[in-house]
Protein backbone atom coordinates (compact mmCIF):
# COMPACT_ATOMS: atom_id res chain seq x y z
CA UNK A 1 0.00 0.00 0.00
CA UNK A 2 1.58 3.46 -0.81
CA UNK A 3 2.04 5.39 2.00
CA UNK A 4 1.77 9.43 1.96
CA UNK A 5 5.01 11.21 3.69
CA UNK A 6 3.95 11.94 7.48
CA UNK A 7 3.16 7.98 7.53
CA UNK A 8 7.13 7.27 6.05
CA UNK A 9 7.76 9.31 8.90
CA UNK A 10 6.11 7.50 11.85
CA UNK A 11 8.07 5.06 13.21
CA UNK A 12 7.16 1.46 12.03
CA UNK A 13 5.46 0.40 15.96
CA UNK A 14 3.44 3.16 15.76
CA UNK A 15 1.26 2.02 11.93
CA UNK A 16 -1.90 0.21 12.65
CA UNK A 17 -0.57 -2.63 9.60
CA UNK A 18 2.70 -2.94 11.37
CA UNK A 19 1.47 -3.34 14.79
CA UNK A 20 -1.31 -5.75 13.49
CA UNK A 21 1.20 -8.06 11.85
CA UNK A 22 3.25 -7.69 15.41
CA UNK A 23 0.39 -8.04 17.85
CA UNK A 24 -2.77 -8.92 16.29
CA UNK A 25 -6.40 -7.48 16.09
CA UNK A 26 -6.86 -7.63 19.57
CA UNK A 27 -3.95 -5.37 20.20
CA UNK A 28 -5.09 -2.54 18.18
CA UNK A 29 -7.20 0.75 19.33
CA UNK A 30 -10.65 1.49 17.65
CA UNK A 31 -8.77 4.44 16.28
CA UNK A 32 -5.75 1.72 14.49
CA UNK A 33 -8.74 -1.08 13.49
CA UNK A 34 -10.57 1.70 11.55
CA UNK A 35 -7.71 3.47 10.19
CA UNK A 36 -6.62 -0.30 8.79
CA UNK A 37 -10.73 -0.49 7.08
CA UNK A 38 -10.05 3.25 5.48
CA UNK A 39 -6.79 2.28 3.98
CA UNK A 40 -5.35 5.38 2.93
CA UNK A 41 -6.01 9.16 4.18
CA UNK A 42 -4.76 12.50 1.91
CA UNK A 43 -2.22 14.71 1.17
CA UNK A 44 -2.64 16.28 4.49
CA UNK A 45 -3.02 13.49 7.19
CA UNK A 46 -2.87 9.72 7.48
CA UNK A 47 -4.90 7.11 7.66
CA UNK A 48 -4.86 6.97 11.40
CA UNK A 49 -5.74 11.07 11.73
CA UNK A 50 -8.30 10.52 9.54
CA UNK A 51 -9.70 7.61 11.65
CA UNK A 52 -9.40 10.04 14.99
CA UNK A 53 -11.51 12.74 13.19
CA UNK A 54 -14.19 10.72 12.16
CA UNK A 55 -14.08 8.86 15.92
CA UNK A 56 -14.00 12.43 17.87
CA UNK A 57 -15.37 14.91 15.75
CA UNK A 58 -18.16 15.87 17.60
CA UNK A 59 -18.94 15.82 21.29
CA UNK A 60 -21.74 13.39 22.69
CA UNK A 61 -21.38 11.86 19.25
CA UNK A 62 -18.18 10.21 18.93
CA UNK A 63 -16.93 6.64 19.06
CA UNK A 64 -17.92 3.90 17.10
CA UNK A 65 -21.98 4.58 18.04
CA UNK A 66 -21.01 8.45 16.94
CA UNK A 67 -20.19 6.99 13.48
CA UNK A 68 -22.21 4.68 12.90
CA UNK A 69 -25.24 7.29 13.19
CA UNK A 70 -23.39 9.42 10.38
CA UNK A 71 -25.64 9.39 7.41
CA UNK A 72 -23.98 8.61 4.47
CA UNK A 73 -24.18 11.88 3.38
CA UNK A 74 -22.77 13.42 6.29
CA UNK A 75 -19.69 10.85 5.83
CA UNK A 76 -19.40 12.16 2.37
CA UNK A 77 -19.12 15.52 3.53
CA UNK A 78 -16.05 14.93 5.84
CA UNK A 79 -12.81 15.86 4.14
CA UNK A 80 -11.09 12.75 3.24
CA UNK A 81 -13.74 10.44 2.85
CA UNK A 82 -15.34 9.58 -0.73
CA UNK A 83 -18.35 8.16 -1.95
CA UNK A 84 -16.66 4.85 -1.94
CA UNK A 85 -15.51 4.84 2.09
CA UNK A 86 -18.84 6.14 2.78
CA UNK A 87 -20.30 3.29 1.63
CA UNK A 88 -17.88 0.97 2.93
CA UNK A 89 -18.57 2.22 6.61
CA UNK A 90 -21.99 2.52 6.21
CA UNK A 91 -21.97 -1.67 5.30
CA UNK A 92 -19.37 -2.37 8.34
CA UNK A 93 -21.79 -0.60 10.57
CA UNK A 94 -24.87 -2.80 9.20
CA UNK A 95 -22.77 -5.92 9.62
CA UNK A 96 -21.98 -5.14 12.61
CA UNK A 97 -25.64 -4.38 13.59
CA UNK A 98 -26.31 -7.72 12.00
CA UNK A 99 -23.96 -10.04 13.68
CA UNK A 100 -24.68 -8.95 16.85
CA UNK A 101 -28.55 -9.44 16.20
CA UNK A 102 -27.86 -12.92 15.19
CA UNK A 103 -25.81 -13.45 18.46
CA UNK A 104 -28.15 -12.56 20.59
CA UNK A 105 -31.07 -14.52 18.95
CA UNK A 106 -29.76 -17.86 18.96
CA UNK A 107 -33.41 -19.62 20.10
CA UNK A 108 -35.62 -16.64 18.85
CA UNK A 109 -37.82 -17.45 22.31
CA UNK A 110 -39.26 -14.75 24.23
CA UNK A 111 -39.79 -15.99 27.57
CA UNK A 112 -38.08 -13.36 29.41
CA UNK A 113 -37.53 -9.64 29.46
CA UNK A 114 -33.65 -10.55 28.40
CA UNK A 115 -34.14 -12.33 25.97
CA UNK A 116 -36.49 -10.25 24.01
CA UNK A 117 -34.12 -6.94 24.49
CA UNK A 118 -30.75 -9.08 23.72
CA UNK A 119 -32.88 -9.67 19.93
CA UNK A 120 -33.73 -6.36 19.90
CA UNK A 121 -30.62 -3.96 21.12
CA UNK A 122 -28.94 -3.66 18.26
CA UNK A 123 -31.61 -2.59 15.87
CA UNK A 124 -33.16 -0.12 18.27
CA UNK A 125 -30.23 1.66 20.76
CA UNK A 126 -28.83 3.53 17.51
CA UNK A 127 -31.98 5.21 16.19
CA UNK A 128 -32.27 8.74 16.41
CA UNK A 129 -36.13 8.95 17.01
CA UNK A 130 -38.05 7.04 19.40
CA UNK A 131 -39.82 3.81 17.85
CA UNK A 132 -42.59 1.90 19.24
CA UNK A 133 -42.35 -1.68 18.23
CA UNK A 134 -45.06 -4.71 18.44
CA UNK A 135 -43.72 -7.99 18.67
CA UNK A 136 -47.06 -10.94 18.03
CA UNK A 137 -46.16 -14.11 19.70
CA UNK A 138 -48.37 -17.52 19.40
CA UNK A 139 -49.22 -19.49 22.43
CA UNK A 140 -45.02 -21.08 22.85
CA UNK A 141 -43.95 -17.28 22.99
CA UNK A 142 -42.24 -17.90 19.39
CA UNK A 143 -42.55 -14.62 17.44
CA UNK A 144 -44.86 -14.97 14.87
CA UNK A 145 -44.41 -11.14 13.40
CA UNK A 146 -43.36 -7.59 14.49
CA UNK A 147 -44.17 -4.00 13.33
CA UNK A 148 -43.42 -0.27 14.00
CA UNK A 149 -46.43 1.31 15.57
CA UNK A 150 -44.76 4.76 15.39
CA UNK A 151 -41.99 7.06 14.74
CA UNK A 152 -41.78 9.67 17.40
CA UNK A 153 -42.89 10.05 20.67
CA UNK A 154 -44.83 7.71 23.02
CA UNK A 155 -47.84 8.82 24.33
CA UNK A 156 -51.53 8.21 24.18
CA UNK A 157 -52.70 11.15 22.06
CA UNK A 158 -50.75 9.60 19.23
CA UNK A 159 -51.39 5.77 19.62
CA UNK A 160 -54.03 4.16 20.42
CA UNK A 161 -54.60 0.30 21.91
CA UNK A 162 -56.85 0.05 18.87
CA UNK A 163 -54.31 0.23 16.39
CA UNK A 164 -52.22 -2.14 18.18
CA UNK A 165 -55.03 -5.07 18.58
CA UNK A 166 -56.07 -4.73 15.40
CA UNK A 167 -52.49 -5.92 14.24
CA UNK A 168 -52.29 -8.49 16.51
CA UNK A 169 -55.96 -9.73 15.64
CA UNK A 170 -54.75 -9.20 11.89
CA UNK A 171 -51.60 -11.77 13.22
CA UNK A 172 -53.86 -14.19 15.45
CA UNK A 173 -51.56 -13.56 18.27
CA UNK A 174 -51.80 -15.08 21.15
CA UNK A 175 -49.69 -12.61 23.26
CA UNK A 176 -47.95 -9.42 22.68
CA UNK A 177 -44.75 -6.89 23.78
CA UNK A 178 -44.27 -3.60 23.26
CA UNK A 179 -40.31 -2.22 23.17
CA UNK A 180 -39.49 1.93 22.12
CA UNK A 181 -36.69 2.90 22.20
CA UNK A 182 -34.62 6.57 24.12
CA UNK A 183 -32.37 7.86 22.18
CA UNK A 184 -31.09 9.65 25.11
CA UNK A 185 -29.63 6.19 26.24
CA UNK A 186 -31.53 6.01 29.41
CA UNK A 187 -34.34 3.45 29.33
CA UNK A 188 -35.90 5.00 32.39
CA UNK A 189 -39.78 4.92 31.73
CA UNK A 190 -41.33 8.71 31.97
CA UNK A 191 -44.82 8.78 33.13
CA UNK A 192 -46.73 8.34 29.44
CA UNK A 193 -44.75 5.51 29.16
CA UNK A 194 -45.98 4.09 32.08
CA UNK A 195 -49.82 5.17 31.36
CA UNK A 196 -50.19 4.22 28.00
CA UNK A 197 -48.11 0.69 28.96
CA UNK A 198 -51.36 0.56 31.63
CA UNK A 199 -54.13 1.31 29.17
CA UNK A 200 -52.78 -1.26 26.89
CA UNK A 201 -52.53 -3.86 28.91
CA UNK A 202 -56.19 -3.19 30.44
CA UNK A 203 -57.60 -3.57 26.95
CA UNK A 204 -55.60 -6.62 26.06
CA UNK A 205 -57.10 -8.23 29.38
CA UNK A 206 -60.87 -7.38 28.00
CA UNK A 207 -60.31 -8.99 24.77
CA UNK A 208 -58.23 -12.12 26.12
CA UNK A 209 -54.62 -10.91 23.99
CA UNK A 210 -52.26 -10.14 26.91
CA UNK A 211 -49.82 -7.82 27.06
CA UNK A 212 -46.77 -9.83 28.53
CA UNK A 213 -44.12 -6.72 28.76
CA UNK A 214 -43.02 -3.36 27.55
CA UNK A 215 -39.84 -2.99 27.42
CA UNK A 216 -37.82 0.43 26.65
CA UNK A 217 -34.30 -0.13 25.39
CA UNK A 218 -31.06 2.46 26.46
CA UNK A 219 -27.72 2.40 24.69
CA UNK A 220 -26.79 -1.06 26.22
CA UNK A 221 -29.34 -1.64 28.92
CA UNK A 222 -33.27 -1.73 29.45
CA UNK A 223 -35.97 -1.51 31.93
CA UNK A 224 -38.57 -4.35 31.89
CA UNK A 225 -41.91 -2.73 32.80
CA UNK A 226 -43.41 -5.89 34.49
CA UNK A 227 -39.88 -6.22 35.96
CA UNK A 228 -40.77 -3.39 37.49
CA UNK A 229 -44.30 -4.00 38.75
CA UNK A 230 -45.89 -1.99 36.12
CA UNK A 231 -48.01 -4.92 34.78
CA UNK A 232 -49.49 -6.20 38.03
CA UNK A 233 -52.61 -4.13 38.06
Amino acid sequence: MKQNKMERLMPKAELPYEKYREKGEKALSNQELLAILLRTGSRRETALELAGRLLYRQPGRSGLKGLCSMSREELIAVHGIGEIKAMQLRCICELSRRLAKETGRPAAIFDSPEAIASYYMEDMRHKAQEELLLLLLNGRNHRIGEKVISIGTVNGAMITPREIFLEALRWQAVSIVLLHNHPSGDPTPSEEDVLFTRRVWQVGELIGIGLLDHIVIGDCCYISLKERGILAI
